[in-house]
């Protein structure tokens, strides 16, 4: 039985992903579901996309994958299943899944045209149910839509590069639970446009001039430990997704503070890196 994840902005108070769980195994007694996220920002597509891409990997080839985010229907944002890399994707044609098959082609792209066998105003619960479990029963996609070729692009996603390449203009796309600034800079794009070179980042009231590997690195391990500077140790690195990340050691965002409000910075600012 292939696995049906879920990642929404539904959050944990209310009973919606409590309902779509019950939904799913009144279709299937034996299905498995696993939670990647419900604390998705409301409405945040970038957000969520950033979640789901660095998660789907993780699991086997044949899962589904149930992202619900801004998915009311209407005439502008329409319903798909889509194939990648083996895993199925049924989410709102918002922009959602351009982030996510940026660098990869569809294996299948359809736009779901089962409503009219369906009376709804919850779409997750049962359209996009009832999708994920057709699949899960080995139901092909052109069954429950039709095929289409294009996937509806989120703008404002990509970073620039200046004409003399010596700069690369980015932006914050997510903040973690930790506080840390997440841009769309990626360490192959750094290493295309730097080939080495020296450079500083400059972002609101920070700036640096190194990027660790590991947040552990900006720590001299070698002074003492009542003599070290830990608290408040600003970090860049790329990060385990190959994003530069922005960072407070050991950050706290309810207590000493994170990269997010101590450098000013969130979703959508601008993170930019200058080569010498």
């Amino acid at each position: 039985m292939p696995i049906i994840t879920l990642t929404t902005d539904f959050g944990l108070k209310d009973h919606f992903a409590g309902a779509v769980k019950g939904a799913i195994y009144s279709e299937m007694a034996d299905a498995k579901i696993v939670d990647i996220s419900h604390n998705v920002s409301p409405f945040h597509i970038t957000e969520a996309a950033y979640i789901i891409q660095n998660a789907y990997r993780n699991f086997p080839k044949g899962t589904i994958h149930i992202i619900g985010i801004d998915s009311e229907q209407n005439a502008e944002n329409k319903h798909i299943a889509v194939k990648v890399e083996g895993h199925y994707f049924v989410c709102a044609n918002n922009g959602i899944m351009s982030m996510i098959t940026r660098t990869i082609v569809p294996e299948e792209l359809v736009e779901i045209n089962i409503h009219d066998r369906i009376k709804t105003n919850f779409t997750e619960l049962d359209v996009f149910v009832q999708v994920a479990c057709h699949i899960a029963r080995g139901g092909t996609l052109g069954v429950i839509g039709k095929p289409i070729k294009e996937i509806k692009a989120i703008t404002g996603i990509m970073p620039v590069i200046n004409s003399d390449q010596k700069q690369i203009i980015g932006n914050v796309i997510y903040v973690d639970n930790y506080g840390n600034v997440i841009t769309n800079i990626t360490r192959r794009l750094f290493d295309d446009v730097g080939k080495g070179r020296n450079f500083i980042i400059q972002a609101r009231r920070a700036h640096f001039k190194k990027i660790h590997e590991r947040y552990s690195d900006a720590i001299n391990f070698n002074i003492e430990k009542a003599k070290r500077e830990e608290d408040g140790k600003k970090i860049a690195l790329f990060n385990s997704s190959g994003y530069l990340e922005l960072a407070i050691y050991k950050s706290n965002p309810s207590t000493v503070g994170s990269a997010s409000t101590l450098f000013g910075l969130d979703y959508r600012d601008s993170v930019s890196i200058t080569f010498e």
